[in-house]
């Protein structure tokens, strides 16, 4: 009896939109004075890829200040990871250093936050579909975004370039030029 695997499709459901992102960086920049952790909590997901877990679980001694860059742990059989951040990320990051981890909530409250500043009615875990589509279409690089997710398997991660050129190439052939 032979076993048929779900294949997993992206929509336009599945991750931010590049308005929906320019919206909730504003709602992150206005924020941040006032709400520096939850904030960068976000803009962390944003830049990162990573999931929520993976970004609850960061602690101080994840931060290496030399490179500018957060070790992720890897979690659901993914691989650890080494991914560089912005400078500016990075000082609000060493600010929220003084405790044991990085965010010392619970994953619900990370998703209460999530509501207080989603720009649209789509899961937190669309920033990492976010992050995957952004740095493909930047890069053309599937390996790139394959070690970026800490996918161990470059399966996992074609559902990007799939969408990426799907979208592309039926914009060619359907819209006029």
């Amino acid at each position: 009896m032979a076993t048929s695997r779900q294949v997993y499709s992206l929509n336009k459901n599945k991750y931010l939109l590049d308005p929906e992102v320019e919206k909730l960086e504003y709602l992150l920049h206005s924020h941040i004075g006032r709400d520096l952790r939850n904030c960068s909590l976000l803009f962390l997901a944003l830049h990162t890829g990573a999931r929520a877990q993976e970004l609850l679980n960061l602690r101080p001694q994840d931060l290496n200040s030399y490179e500018e860059s957060v070790h992720i742990h890897g979690l659901k059989g993914s691989n650890d990871r080494e991914l560089p951040i912005p400078s500016w990320l990075f000082r609000h990051l060493q600010a929220l250093s003084g405790q044991d981890r990085l965010f010392p909530i619970t994953y619900p409250r990370l998703y209460q936050i999530w509501d207080l500043y989603r720009p649209i009615d789509k899961k937190f875990h669309s920033l990492r579909h976010t992050f995957a589509i952004r740095l493909y279409r930047k890069t053309r690089d599937l390996r790139l975004v394959q070690v970026a997710l800490g996918h161990r398997n470059i399966t996992n991660t074609m559902i990007y370039a799939d969408y990426v050129y799907s979208q592309q190439e039926l914009r060619k052939l359907l819209l006029p030029g």
